[in-house]
């Protein structure tokens, strides 16, 4: 077992003292760093998540060339519907489509939830593979979408602004909605245990369309199966959940067994730190589309973010998805600022 040469963000999990924030950045291995688009010329989507020793090249970019105190894995949340049976087909700059969505019961019912570890193998691998060449430099993220999340996408068959199609099978079908939801929250408790087995220090579950729910919905379809998830890891590895623009569930969330709560740019470090009674560590919540600004704001921004959290007890991430146009001097910018912090 190597031991970690940095370890500040399982210790920023633990609720330890440190001595800064760590960082990392949602989508940090892919689109804005000249060495992933020259692999994605290459090769397609799916031959980079499926390789893994192309999966584990693109994981450690970020760490190599941006320095950020955390890897995580490259692969996708769309690995677990093609787990249970769909096809997954990706369209560069276009995004996700499954051509067969879930209509009835009998789609439900075909859906394939054992073998997991098997048929997401090459996850597995890449995991192995990239935790080896890290060789303890930084924790090793693991990943999975949340339930409602991957349910949207086997429902609408692609992305969506409103989710309408999702949101009516649930308001019109509950039963079987809970029923597609449970299938999903098994496999996907199965997948993240296997990818702790696999070398995953830390896993993350992305809630990405959980914002389209309201809160009482969002407690119907969404945190149920959050909480499930949470409570299955717990005793694996420090769980962080982000539900993206659900803040009003943070107290809820807070009160769960996990580890940390990711939370975006619409509310504040005040209010989000208000909603949890400061007992969870909060990850976040720069808006990625910020690192566009002259790197002097950046560096700014960072420091007044991380003061209105506070330093403990908190990630430095951005409030979603580092986005392809940035600038990776400006991504740089971002992470050396919370490096540079001092208590």
């Amino acid at each position: 077992m190597t031991l970690l040469k940095n370890d500040l963000l399982l210790r920023a999990l633990r609720n330890e003292k440190v001595e800064r924030p760590p960082v990392w950045m949602m989508r940090q291995a892919g689109r804005y760093l000249p060495d992933y688009i020259k692999l994605r010329e290459k090769y397609d989507f799916f031959t980079r998540v499926q390789t893994p020793a192309l999966a584990t090249e693109i994981t450690l970019q970020p760490v190599n060339q941006v320095g950020v105190d955390a890897a995580i894995i490259f692969s996708d949340i769309l690995v677990i519907p093609q787990a249970l049976g769909l096809t997954v087909l990706l369209e560069e700059n276009k995004g996700p489509v499954l051509p067969k969505t879930i209509i009835t019961k009998a789609d439900i019912d075909a859906l394939e939830t054992e073998g997991v570890e098997e048929k997401l193998s090459y996850v597995m691998q890449a995991l192995s593979l990239t935790k080896s060449e890290l060789n303890g430099r930084v924790p090793l993220i693991g990943f999975a979408g949340a339930p409602w999340t991957i349910f949207c996408y086997m429902i609408e068959g692609k992305g969506s602004k409103t989710w309408e199609k999702a949101k009516q099978f649930a308001y019109t079908q509950p039963l079987l909605a809970h029923e597609l939801l449970q299938k999903i929250t098994t496999i996907t408790i199965a997948y993240l245990k296997a990818q702790v087995k696999a070398g995953a220090d830390t896993l993350q579950v992305f809630d990405s369309w959980s914002g389209a729910l309201s809160p009482a919905d969002f407690k119907l379809f969404a945190q149920p199966y959050l909480i499930q998830i949470a409570d299955a890891l717990k005793d694996d590895a420090p769980v962080i959940l982000f539900p993206k623009g659900s803040w009003y569930a943070l107290k809820d969330l807070s009160n769960s067994s996990a580890a940390g709560l990711g939370i975006d740019w619409c509310v504040s470090p005040e209010m989000a730190r208000e909603l949890t009674g400061n007992k969870i560590t909060l990850q976040g919540n720069f808006d990625p589309a910020k690192l566009l600004a002259p790197i002097p704001e950046i560096k700014k921004s960072v420091i007044e973010m991380i003061n209105s959290f506070g330093a403990q007890n908190y990630i430095a991430n951005l409030g979603h998805g580092i986005t392809p146009n940035i600038p990776v001097d400006h991504a740089r910018a971002f992470v050396d600022a919370v490096k540079e912090y001092s208590i």
